[in-house]
């Protein structure tokens, strides 16, 4: 399938490794012009190094002022951006009662702040083409108990915040919409380290979590990004799509 979207300037954040990466790979096949933009200057010269053609630039994307910066650098290079991918995240902390608030107001800032910022500082530009895209990469989690407490709670914040940005800025050309992966695998990601240290502990939590028989891979979630980035989503506005392989609890 053709999704036009040959020469469309895509900026994706955590863009160096595992899902990022993949959604970068996508893009690329597709023509698309790539940016990513990571903390890890080893990790983006790699990425680099492997997919053909793609920018990268560094920031600490937890920073304010360093969003600005790089956002005003791809800007620059390139000239203008139609797609923004919201993908840089992580967890940190275990039970609420364990986590000292600090780590909540740290999740906050990787995986929802950013996606606010970023969101925000690329709107005048496609307001102004009446045109564009906005895909936000939150969790299966987002929506249910699992995993850490910080994370879910940004990432529920991310699902929320993708709706109310969507019905707000459709009138304008702009289509936001969201991914939410459940438990994928990738050489860089915490399943795979949890794989090497009790491999028989992960081989039953596919089978009693996960209906589709195994973990998901990068490439699965990338193959629905790119498509909600271009016009055969063009009447998919707020979604957030679990990618999931059945893994999710919640009917809706």
């Amino acid at each position: 399938m053709n999704l036009n979207l040959k020469d469309k300037v895509v900026l994706i954040t955590g863009g160096s490794k595992g899902i990022g990466k993949a959604i970068a790979m996508g893009f690329q096949e597709e023509g698309a012009r790539v940016a990513i933009v990571a903390r890890d200057r080893k990790a983006l010269e790699l990425a680099q190094s492997e997919i053909d053609g793609i920018s990268i630039f560094q920031a600490d994307l937890t920073n304010e002022n360093e969003r600005e910066k790089v956002f005003k650098d791809a800007l620059e290079y390139f000239g203008t951006i139609d797609i923004l991918v919201n993908n840089v995240g992580g967890s940190n902390g275990s039970t609420t009662a364990e986590t000292d608030l600090r780590l909540f107001h740290d999740a906050f800032e990787l995986n929802y702040f950013s996606t606010v910022h970023f969101s925000k500082l690329v709107l005048p530009h496609l307001k102004a083409k009446q045109a564009g895209s906005i895909i936000n990469i939150s969790s299966i989690f987002g929506r249910e108990s699992g995993g850490k407490v910080t994370y879910n709670s940004a990432k529920a914040a991310m699902i929320s915040f993708t709706k109310s940005l969507a019905d707000e800025v459709i009138k304008d050309g702009i289509r936001v919409n969201g991914v939410a992966p459940g438990s994928i695998l990738h050489p860089t990601g915490n399943w795979q380290k949890r794989i090497e240290q009790n491999p028989e502990k992960m081989e039953q939590f596919v089978q009693d979590e996960i209906p589709a028989g195994r973990f998901g891979t990068a490439e699965e979630i990338a193959n629905v990004v790119t498509f909600l980035a271009s016009e055969k989503a063009n009447w998919i506005v707020g979604a957030t799509i679990n990618v999931d392989g059945g893994q999710s609890k919640s009917n809706f």
